[in-house]
């Protein structure tokens, strides 16, 4: 059982499955136990069951199900350790594509001559059909095998999927050719084959299929197999995300370094992190400094400076010193599988067109069987002879295996999806999906999502004739010495301008409420309020006092600055505004969204910081509990609500809204309640998460009008006898190929903000 938050899963892993009809097969078994809510997905091959609070099942009774229905289930084995002398641990995990591989080769090889033979007539020596039997027969029982086994198994389970059509359309075409050379006259010396590949209905001129057994098989083969190896690198950027975790760990136990696997940590142990080495897990600095490369995990480029009491995250780069680090969450709950099940998770769902694709196809063979029969029947009350029926009857088998349905959504999900991991773009759904297309308006949380969320020195006022990096040295000097977070402001700017150190005050006092005084570098410093200034008798002349009621007015704090008698400063501090978010507000409206600015902050400073990054229509004073309610008139007003959000007072704007979207940098409450999730803290990702949403989206609805026009179209063709049955196999195996290859694509989606 796999516990997450709010809710409790079993994962199976089923085997067997060749198609979406599998696969619905499946899911409705398991959906008919009490209790059971069971999603199965064809691509990734897991079934997802959720159990009703209180239900006797266990793993034991889902695996009878699906063993019952003809497939095979198991719990999934934990992820293996890579082989220590470099041997590609994938190799075990890749016997199936080895064996589908070789059934392709021989199927291949043995083919080639039997469909030429029946192609061109030159090649027709006598008894020449003899040997194309000789050369199909491996291929419809070797290489077919697979198909077969599937059909037999469906059939003892009263069940058809789309291997029953490939098995009875190969096997018919087969048995037809066998009756025609044993007991018809196509065994003759001299018999001649003529094969053209246009739409014309059959005259019954050709009597044996071998060409269209071995190459409709051969054809289904390819298109499997390119849709397992398309499968796997579907998969990829799962997979990588996985194996981006340190393997071991260099654990303190006793004074001493002593090298661990990953898996072993626990909360609470110390572990050191030397230069290059990655961050084993999440966790905080209890020692040392150093500049951490989250670059693979989040796409930041530029490494963050952390030190004792900052947290660092798992599977990120130590750029710089030695660290010790107190793991804080370990295992499942660590930022990496997290974000791992996210994606997984995201994969394994459906999006509302995938829904119906596989009602469909759930009776589609069934109803297909039927065409095909009636057709064989139709053309033979017709009197076109026995071989024009026979065929168009083949080919509406062949033509109509809509592997491609099956397809469709998963792995436009699974490319999308992964690619998004890698971009630092989660998608929690494919529900998701559906909510990006129709986005009009996006709400934006200020603080931590528009602006930085930390006090920032933003302007410098100063008296005629002082200096500015003077002013910043004696006040930074001062507020290094206290703890308010206006005064580490100041410090952290005075530090950056003078490069290192500086100097140490002396007699230092804080004046509760007002500021600090104290010397520095021989000269009495005040750094404060006006009033402070005021009680020492100084007063500020009006060029400063006119830029600090501009700073308030709009809603920064004015800090006044004193030496050696006389006011000569103002600095001005506030949540400066992040140097991407205008340019994220622009692609924003690019996409058709208009934005909206959301704070519980004064107007003064909204309206400040919305014409900063050309933000029109701006919500001010809103109380946290009052998100919900803005976002909630929204909605009444017509329009549909993006949220983007990363606080704990925004979780539940982001899970009434349309779509919510959570900065990765924010809160859990956050993360967890948003759609969506942007791993960097950079305004555009929220962007590049729309159009990666509607990409993906698009992609989907391509692949399924693909899969259904095709079907549609060539179905009435097949049943009118105007397609070759070796034909139809090619068209069928080509739109699998087509719709895996389409989703592909994806891969090749870029960020703005890269």
């Amino acid at each position: 059982m796999i516990t997450v938050p709010g809710e409790q899963y079993i994962e199976l892993e089923i085997g067997g499955m060749t198609c979406a009809s599998c696969a619905a097969r499946v899911e409705k078994k398991l959906n008919r136990m009490d209790g059971v809510t069971a999603t199965v997905n064809y691509a990734t091959e897991k079934a997802r069951v959720s159990l009703e609070e209180g239900s006797a099942l266990e793993t034991a009774d889902l695996i009878a199900t699906v063993e019952k229905t003809g497939y095979t289930a198991a719990v999934p084995a934990p992820p293996v350790p890579e082989p220590a002398d470099g041997t590609d641990g994938a190799a075990a995990a890749d016997d199936g594509l080895t064996a589908l591989r070789q059934r392709l080769l021989t199927a291949l090889v043995l083919s080639v001559p039997v469909i030429l033979m029946a192609m061109v007539p030159a090649l027709q020596f006598t008894n020449w059909q003899w040997l194309s039997l000789t050369l199909a027969a491996p291929v419809v029982g070797y290489a077919a095998w697979p198909f077969h086994r599937a059909a037999w198994t469906n059939l003892r389970h009263g069940a058809a999927t789309m291997d029953t059509l490939i098995s009875m359309g190969t096997l018919a075409a087969f048995g037809w050719s066998l009756w025609a050379l044993f007991f018809g006259t196509a065994g003759m010396p001299g018999m001649r084959h003529p094969f053209e590949l246009t739409l014309t209905r059959g005259e019954g001129g050709g009597s044996i299929y071998l060409e269209a057994a071995a190459g409709v098989t051969t054809f289904i083969l390819a298109g499997r197999y390119f849709e397992a190896r398309a499968k796997r690198k579907a998969g990829a950027a799962l997979r990588a995300l996985m194996e981006l975790g340190a393997k071991d760990v260099a654990v303190l136990r006793d004074g001493r370094e002593v090298r661990v696997p990953t898996a072993e940590l626990a909360v609470g142990d110390r572990f050191v992190v030397r230069p290059g080495e990655k961050i084993a897990t999440d966790g905080r600095v209890t020692e040392g400094s150093s500049a951490v490369d989250a670059a693979l995990l989040t796409g930041e480029s530029v490494p963050v400076e952390v030190g004792p009491g900052d947290t660092v995250t798992g599977a990120t780069v130590n750029a710089g010193g030695r660290l010790v680090v107190e793991a804080t969450r370990v295992g499942a709950d660590t930022q990496l599988a997290r974000m791992a099940r996210m994606v997984e998770e995201a994969q394994n769902g459906k999006a509302a067109a995938q829904r119906l694709a596989d009602r469909i196809s759930a009776v589609f063979v069934p109803v297909v069987i039927a065409l095909a029969v009636g057709t064989l029947g139709y053309w033979l009350g017709t009197g076109a002879g026995a071989t024009a029926a026979f065929t168009a009857a083949v080919a509406v088998l062949i033509i109509a295996c809509p592997c491609a349905l099956g397809l469709a959504t998963p792995t436009a999900l699974m490319v999308g999806t992964g690619r998004g991991a890698q971009l630092g773009i989660l998608l929690k759904g494919p529900e998701v999906l559906e909510s990006t297309r129709a986005v009009d308006t996006v709400v934006l949380d200020k603080t931590g999502t528009v602006t930085t969320g930390v006090m920032t020195l933003t302007g410098v006022h100063l008296a005629d004739g002082e200096d500015r990096a003077t002013a910043l040295r004696l006040a930074g000097a001062l507020e290094h010495a206290s703890e308010h977070p206006i005064a580490r402001a100041v410090a952290t700017a005075a530090q950056e301008a003078a490069s290192g150190a500086l100097p140490a005050p002396r007699n230092f006092e804080n004046v509760p409420g007002l500021g600090v005084r104290g010397e520095v570098d021989g000269h009495t410093v005040l750094v404060g309020r006006e009033r402070l200034l005021a009680d020492a008798g100084l007063t500020l002349p009006e060029p400063l006092a006119a830029a600090k009621r501009r700073a308030e007015e709009a809603g920064a704090t004015a800090v006044a600055v004193a030496w050696d008698g006389a006011a000569r400063a103002v600095l001005v501090i506030a949540d400066a505004v992040k140097e991407t978010s205008a340019e994220a507000v622009r692609r924003l409206r690019a996409l058709g969204l208009t934005p909206v600015l959301l704070t519980g902050d004064n107007r003064a400073v909204a309206e400040a910081v919305a014409a900063e990054v050309g933000i029109d229509e701006v919500i001010a004073e809103v109380l946290p509990q009052d998100k919900v309610a803005v976002v909630e008139r929204l909605r009444a007003e017509g329009r549909t609500v993006a949220m983007v959000g990363d606080g704990v007072n925004d979780a539940a704007a982001l899970a009434t809204a349309d779509l919510g979207l959570a900065m990765g940098t924010g809160t859990d409450a956050a993360i967890e309640a948003g759609d969506l999730t942007l791993v960097r803290g950079d305004l555009r990702a929220a962007a590049d998460a729309i159009r990666l949403a509607r990409a993906t989206l698009g992609t989907i609805r391509t692949n399924l009008f693909w899969a259904f026009g095709y079907n549609v179209a060539a179905l009435p063709l097949a049943a009118a006898g105007l397609l070759n049955p070796m034909i139809a196999g090619a068209a069928m195996a080509f739109s699998s190929v087509f719709v895996v290859g389409n989703s592909l694509r994806l891969r090749r989606f870029r960020a703005t903000a890269e």
